[in-house]
């Protein structure tokens, strides 16, 4: 039986990407899952000054030492929020934390050993933009409140993140171990998805138009931001989709891929439209996409 070579390609693209990342989905989703079971938002506050535009660096520090996926950190977010925390400091640990972390360090200097400055250079920009990111957001919105009006109904969805309040007998070990496998059925898919699509557009686009593309200097970046957009990886596993593009676009566009992915994407975006005002959601899409578009063009001039 005659297997033909493109679907072989598809294949092999996929089972590499696939396989590669799992270990470290599996690594993120944990400890993620730990920190959503032990750490209380209460214990965050604290580390916040009052200075509106001193805030963004201590939440940046937090951004790095949390390693919550995309979607897991919204609701996070949210809660701060809702206990008193600035919007655009809340924000700047919601485009930080899927990105700037020990994980997604390992993940992609792993993903692209051999350019480890592309892993460098994902943290150095994501710290950069996500600085940006809440300055702006400060600049625009100051800090009314975005959040959606609670409907009471909406309430209730709440519940499974908050499930330990109705079962106090239940304890830290099931509750850590009850968020990781959540979280890592919900990734899971997505670095399914994600794997196939790229393994499928690298086998059966022609290589001159992705090689044309991808190294465009200004289309290499939208390209990829896109692409990232609509994959929706977590960041733990995204590395190893972006460096199965890596002979057909230039770094600069692979890091657009790689700090534009983690912040936003289509599942995230799904769940801020479900929490805050559509306004606000739409302004923090274009801030996100403009900034980590110039920050990726000014990395392309620098270097």
């Amino acid at each position: 039986m005659h297997i033909p070579q493109k679907v072989l390609d598809i294949n092999t693209i996929f089972l590499s990407i696939f396989l590669e990342a799992i270990p470290f989905v599996l690594l993120g989703v944990f400890i993620s899952a730990l920190i959503q079971t032990f750490v209380k938002e209460d214990h965050l506050q604290r580390f916040i000054p009052g200075n509106a535009i001193v805030a963004v660096v201590p939440a940046v520090a937090i951004g790095a030492v949390f390693p919550v996926c995309e979607c897991a950190i919204v609701p996070i977010v949210r809660r701060l929020l809702q206990k008193g925390m600035p919007l655009h400091v809340g924000f700047v640990i919601l485009v930080s934390a899927p990105v700037l972390n020990p994980i997604v360090y390992l993940s992609t200097y792993y993903a692209f050993q051999s350019t480890p400055g592309i892993a460098h250079a994902r943290m150095g920009l994501a710290l950069l933009v996500a600085l940006a990111i809440g300055l702006l957001i400060y600049f625009f919105f100051g800090n009314r409140n975005q959040l959606k009006e609670e409907k009471s109904s909406s309430i209730s969805h709440d519940h499974h993140h908050h499930h330990h309040h109705h079962h106090p007998k239940k304890n830290k070990l099931t509750e850590t171990l009850y968020h990781a496998s959540d979280e890592f059925f919900d990734m899971g898919k997505y670095l399914l998805f994600g794997a196939l699509i790229a393994s499928i557009v690298q086998a059966f686009m022609a290589r001159e138009t992705l090689v044309d593309v991808g190294s465009g200097v200004l289309s290499g970046p939208a390209a990829m931001m896109g692409m990232a957009y609509i994959l929706s990886l977590c960041s733990e596993a995204d590395a190893f989709v972006a460096s199965s593009f890596q002979s057909v676009t230039s770094s600069a566009a692979l890091l657009s891929f790689l700090v534009y992915g983690p912040m936003i994407d289509l599942k995230n975006t799904i769940l801020l439209f479900a929490y805050f005002k559509k306004k606000f959601v739409l302004g923090f899409l274009l801030i996100v996409t403009f900034v980590v578009f110039w920050f990726t063009l000014l990395y392309d001039l620098w270097f």
